[in-house]
């Protein structure tokens, strides 16, 4: 009781040890260059379109193919963390999606992309669920909605490093140089493998379940049995429903400005940087304030704010207006709606199976965000209104979804992380 009560009056950044801090880096890290590695693509769909001689379409497919092998590798990477530990998993999924980018530069033909993009899905599903629950094991319960804000905020940042690099370099490398930078992840793994260690919580669960004769072997299976099938489906819901506003929001944004709007490299580059260095600040902003409010309307408030933005962004000729509203929306749904997504799914599911429910959870949403992109680009075409449309509608459904979703769901701010065998 003393120790906690002396915890409680140090200022929040030093009541975790270095191990966690290690943790957290590791895998803030590993997502801010993952996320770099996937979002490239949604800068570049229009070239490789134009260089390989096929339809839109065609290359936003790779994209869907991307998403959907994500919970392969969530699943099988999931897992595999609950039963050997979350830090192995971790640096095979770096490797695997640093490697599987870089040879996806040079692709002869548009198949060739699309089998190395699809094994960039694994390695990008895999690294997901490893990192989350290692660092939401590992760190206190006070601060943990603040840092999963932003944790899960690295990915606005990847996706800031894209948009400033295809800004910069893009004329002078092409698509392909975009894809060869990715390569440079896999350096994390040295930091990975020497500075981060298996959360106590997970080493505490997994010696109960092998003392107990109670080990958990088919984490996949336990998540669907009765007592944990409806919170597995709720989570499920507002899992697909966030991915569908997402990509509404953002898998098409950089080819309609190209399209549709015919704009340049450097100006396309600007609302989709400022967007993402806006959701950064976001996520931080409401993972402080779920630890307050809760974690549920840290993110209704923000899918809230989404909708009325959409409009704004997608039905303007003037630049600046655009820019502005699409900025804002970095604030709610491209920042706000996901930041307490790590905190929320790993505080709803026990030790044992939580790396695989996790995974399945957040990656089956993934399957239903690759469908946004050939779906929008699908009825962009036969509706013949262009790109804004579509994305406005995918917004408007997907939000919603996401809001009804969250407020039939149960709230977790408070709750503690602990080693007991539940399930197992």
């Amino acid at each position: 009781m003393a120790a906690v009560e002396r915890a409680k009056t140090l200022p929040w950044w030093k009541e975790p040890t270095r191990d966690q801090w290690y943790a957290w880096w590791a895998a803030w890290l590993g997502w801010t260059l993952d996320a770099f590695d996937f979002t490239v693509f949604l800068l570049i769909m229009a070239p490789i379109a134009k260089e390989f001689d096929v339809p839109l379409t065609a290359v936003a497919f790779v994209l869907t193919i991307t998403l959907w092998m994500r919970l392969v590798g969530a699943v099988g990477a999931g897992w595999l963390a609950d039963r050997i530990g979350r830090k192995t998993p971790l640096m095979i999924s770096v490797a695997w999606y640093s490697l599987s980018n870089f040879i996806a530069g040079f692709s002869p033909t548009l198949w060739f992309l699309l089998l190395f993009r699809a094994l960039l899905g694994i390695g990008m599903g895999a690294e997901w669920p490893v990192g989350a629950a290692l660092v939401m094991e590992n760190w206190p319960q006070r601060s943990r909605g603040l840092m999963s804000g932003i944790l899960q905020s690295s990915g606005n940042l990847g996706f800031l490093l894209s948009s400033v690099i295809y800004g910069f370099f893009y004329d002078q490398i092409g698509w392909r140089g975009m894809l060869w930078i990715g390569i440079l992840p896999a350096l994390s793994i040295i930091y990975i493998r020497y500075f981060v260690k298996e959360p106590p919580v997970w080493v505490e669960n997994r010696r109960r379940q092998r003392a107990e004769g109670r080990e958990m072997k088919t984490p996949l299976l336990a998540i669907f049995k009765r007592g944990v099938l409806g919170n597995t489906l709720g989570a499920c819901w507002f899992m697909a429903s966030g991915f569908i506003c997402w990509y509404s929001i953002n898998s098409l944004f950089a080819t309609h400005l190209q399209v549709d709007l015919h704009m340049s490299p450097a100006l396309l580059a600007t609302p989709i940087a400022l967007a993402n260095l806006l959701a950064f600040v976001s996520a931080t902003f409401w993972g402080w304030l779920s630890d307050r409010i809760g974690r549920r309307w840290a993110m209704i408030s923000p899918a809230l704010l989404a909708i009325p933005l959409a409009p704004i962004y997608l039905f303007t000729d003037n630049f600046w207006i655009m820019v502005v509203a699409f900025v804002a929306q970095g604030f709610a749904g491209t920042g706000g709606m996901f930041g307490q997504v790590p905190s929320y799914l790993n505080e709803r599911f026990p030790t044992e199976v939580r790396a695989t429910a996790t995974a399945f959870c957040f990656h089956q949403g993934a399957i239903f965000g690759g469908l946004v992109a050939p779906t929008l680009t699908f009825l962009a075409a036969a509706w013949g209104t262009g790109l804004a449309v579509p994305m406005f509608v995918g917004t408007v459904l997907g939000a919603g979804s996401f809001i009804i979703a969250l407020l039939l769901g149960p709230e977790t701010k408070g709750k503690e992380i602990v080693p007991d065998l539940v399930v197992a």
